[in-house]
């Protein structure tokens, strides 16, 4: 019993030790997303960091700075869900499937 615990303990440590390196490894990777045909795009990182935000000229109008939020809030979005997608698709690789409560 006492080989049992050591083992799981053992493996429960390596687990912990890949999943630092892997939100270390997430932190790097990014996603874009655009909203508006491409008139505002966004980078995020695996952190759900925006780490780049690009709104074109055109898009910048006072009369309806409405739409340009919306744009914004669209694009911002996006990213968001897609480093979700990134770092959940990752996790799964190194969980094995398992869905462990409080993993990201």
């Amino acid at each position: 019993m006492a080989a049992n615990l050591g083992n799981i303990m053992k493996q429960a440590k390596m687990l912990q030790e890949k999943m630092a390196r892997l939100q270390e490894d997430l932190a790097s990777r990014t996603v874009e997303a655009t909203a508006g045909g491409g008139m505002v795009s966004v980078t995020v990182n695996g952190r759900f960091e925006v780490v780049s935000l690009k709104i074109e000229k055109e898009v910048v109008n006072s009369e309806d700075v409405e739409m340009l939020q919306d744009l914004i809030m669209a694009a911002v979005n996006e990213g968001v869900r897609k480093a979700q997608e990134m770092t959940s698709s990752e996790m799964a690789k190194l969980t094995g499937g398992m869905n462990i409560p409080g993993l990201m």
